[in-house]
């Protein structure tokens, strides 16, 4: 099971790699997009997967107990908003924008950036700030400082700590400055 909902949000000229292109992974793989992650409409949970003939034979025999439709309307607006490419084709130069935006008024800050080559997700490390786990840590962030963040470890069955968080910079450009100009006092 591949996952590339995030297959149009790719940076530095980095070329996604998808399952579907290598014949020995296309026969055994399914391959899962979104288009709530690349037309920012999340909330609508539309996507779409795509297997070989035999496999996705078999996807639809379990798939149709458990989806029953998406709204039509939808589906429409989403067939016309295909039509332009370009609605689409941009969006890694969009995001990468924010980014970099993000990421330069983050240096002023304590915080180490992990490298974002895709995604709207940025992780910094926060291991020379403070000894709090993530949870707690992000739950100060919002408390003290009014910026929200996504600890890492909810992401793990172990509760793994490693002093990451994660910011969303799928924001406006003075929002994300103004986030980051609030983690200078942290």
């Amino acid at each position: 099971l591949s996952d590339e909902v995030y297959e149009h949000l790719v940076f530095d000229e980095k070329k996604h790699c998808s399952v579907l292109a290598y014949p020995e992974l296309f026969r055994q793989s399914f391959a899962v997009f979104s288009f709530g992650k690349t037309f920012h409409v999340t909330g609508w949970k539309i996507g779409y997967c795509m297997a070989c003939e035999e496999l996705m034979t078999e996807f639809r025999r379990l798939h149709q107990w458990n989806v029953f439709s998406v709204n039509s309307f939808l589906q429409y607006a989403l067939a016309e908003y295909l039509e332009d490419r370009n609605n689409y084709l941009s969006l890694p130069t969009f995001y990468q924008n924010k980014r970099d935006i993000f990421a330069k008024a983050m240096q002023k800050t304590r915080f180490k950036a992990l490298k974002s080559e895709g995604s709207y997700f940025q992780l910094y490390d926060y291991s020379e700030i403070s000894e709090k786990t993530d949870t707690e840590f992000a739950e100060m962030l919002v408390r003290k400082f009014g910026v929200a963040s996504i600890p890492i470890s909810v992401f793990y069955g172990s509760g793994r700590q490693e002093k990451l968080i994660r910011f969303c910079f799928a924001k406006t450009e003075d929002l994300l400055i103004e986030a980051a100009h609030k983690l200078e006092n942290v």
